[in-house]
């Protein structure tokens, strides 16, 4: 149960610092039953959700490591875009564990790079960062490190349709679902984990 235990101080220590749930749920890639649960410390009473913890540091400590899979990635979108005979114009990185690679892919493609941050409450919908390429009438490939619930992708999709752009991919390293697309726009990961129960 060290791990457990490990991971309710690190999402106690979060909720101290003024992180809210929904923050820490994408910092420590948990679900958010998971990080109630370990937030209200029912760990010895409740059984646990149904989770599987996600952690890529050895990939994030050395960005030549985050280009050798955003080169994969990149491989799996010209084999989408390749396959649907798709025009793209921009790649959207999901910050903030999205933008590294997006950042490698935009650059391996050739594209502008738009950056969306997700608004911290459950609202599903955020900002895209004015410091980068605008979404104007765009064809857009998505991409995030975890796809765990669909929030955060779902929130992107929708802010991307609302400024009159279309998404036409989402790319992910791992996928905890059995999503294979979020409101008709193809899902595509490196990993893809599943709980068996």
């Amino acid at each position: 149960m060290t791990g457990v235990d490990e991971l309710m101080k690190k999402a106690l220590d979060m909720k101290a610092k003024g992180l809210n749930n929904k923050e820490i749920s994408n910092e420590l890639h948990l679900s958010l039953p998971t990080i109630d649960w370990l937030l209200t410390r029912k760990i010895k009473t409740e059984k646990p959700p149904g989770d599987v913890k996600i952690g890529w540091r050895s990939i994030g400590v050395f960005p030549y490591r985050i280009e050798l899979i955003s080169l994969i990635m990149t491989d799996i979108i010209m084999e989408e875009i390749t396959n649907h005979e798709e025009e793209i114009t921009s790649i959207v990185g999901i910050g903030l564990n999205g933008i590294p690679f997006a950042s490698f892919i935009a650059n391996n493609l050739e594209k502008e790079m738009i950056i969306y941050r997700p608004h911290a409450s459950n609202q599903g919908v955020g900002v895209f960062s004015s410091n980068f390429a605008g979404l104007e009438e765009k064809k857009v490939i998505i991409v995030d490190d975890v796809l765990g619930t669909g929030d955060t992708l779902l929130g992107a999709i929708k802010s991307v349709e609302e400024m009159g752009s279309t998404p036409v991919l989402c790319v992910v390293l791992v996928n905890k679902t059995e999503l294979n697309d979020l409101n008709g726009v193809p899902v595509r990961a490196l990993v893809r984990t599943r709980l068996i129960t």
